[in-house]
């Protein structure tokens, strides 16, 4: 049975023939390494090094899949800041960032948080205000990527 968005409580959701679920690392480690490494090693140019870390191993993490392919995934951090946003390219600009960012938002809310917190490569600023969050830093440079920090309140 479908759940709409408002009744989303980290189980499943099936938008279009998209499939988005909260997912442990243990649980879905080669698909969410599989999205990631192709977004931010391959085409961005983040070292593994910086990529791989321990947070993930405690992060909730969202996934969606598409006719069984990993093709989109974010990580959220104690339930106040949302990372490592990663859309295949030829998924990008499908919706499927927005809806992944919403639930990643939702799942937040239901866990009590005041506020969502991230770190926003700068070209997608105008994709996260969509969302509702608002810049709070000045532009900074992380593994040679232009980013802001943004905060939504919830």
């Amino acid at each position: 049975m479908k759940k709409s968005f408002t009744e989303f409580d980290i189980g499943q959701l099936t938008f279009q023939r998209v499939t988005f679920k909260s997912v442990t690392w243990a649980q879905a480690e080669p698909l969410l390494r599989a999205v990631r490494t192709v977004v931010f090693i391959d085409e961005q140019l983040v070292t593994p090094e910086f990529e791989w870390d321990d947070i993930d191993a405690g992060a909730v993490h969202l996934l969606a899949m598409a006719e069984n392919q990993a093709i989109a995934c974010l990580r959220i951090i104690e339930y106040t800041k949302i990372g490592r946003m990663a859309v295949l390219k030829q998924w990008r600009k499908q919706g499927v960032g927005i809806r992944l960012l919403k639930m990643a938002i939702e799942i937040c809310r239901q866990h009590g948080s005041k506020c969502v917190k991230l770190s926003a490569q700068t070209h997608a600023i105008g994709f996260y205000e969509k969302a509702g969050f608002v810049q709070v830093s000045d532009e900074y440079c992380d593994v040679d990527i232009p980013h802001v920090d943004m905060q939504l309140d919830l």
